[in-house]
């Protein structure tokens, strides 16, 4: 660590946001200094989006979103991540 890194105290979010826009923190710490964290419980940004697919398409959706117990708009995320991520 190179200096000590002092933080004043903000009044609001956006004093904070200021500061941290400013600020070099390569003054402060060194490559070494930094660790690996993990957020478990945040959750990923969405957006609401429309889509026009058949009737029976969605009727079959639902039936088998239904059969395994899970909201039929979940099961269409699965079968998207599924097509994006592992059908290579």
């Amino acid at each position: 660590m190179k200096k000590q890194l002092r933080l004043p105290k903000f009044k609001n979010e956006d004093q904070e946001r200021a500061f941290w826009s400013k600020i070099d923190l390569s003054k402060y710490y060194e490559p070494s200094d930094m660790e690996r964290v993990s957020f478990p419980n945040l959750k990923p940004t969405s957006h609401s989006i429309s889509i026009r697919i058949p009737d029976y398409l969605l009727n079959r959706v639902k039936e088998k979103a239904n059969a395994i117990d899970i909201p039929y708009q979940s099961l269409i995320k699965e079968y998207i991540k599924k097509g994006v991520f592992f059908d290579r």
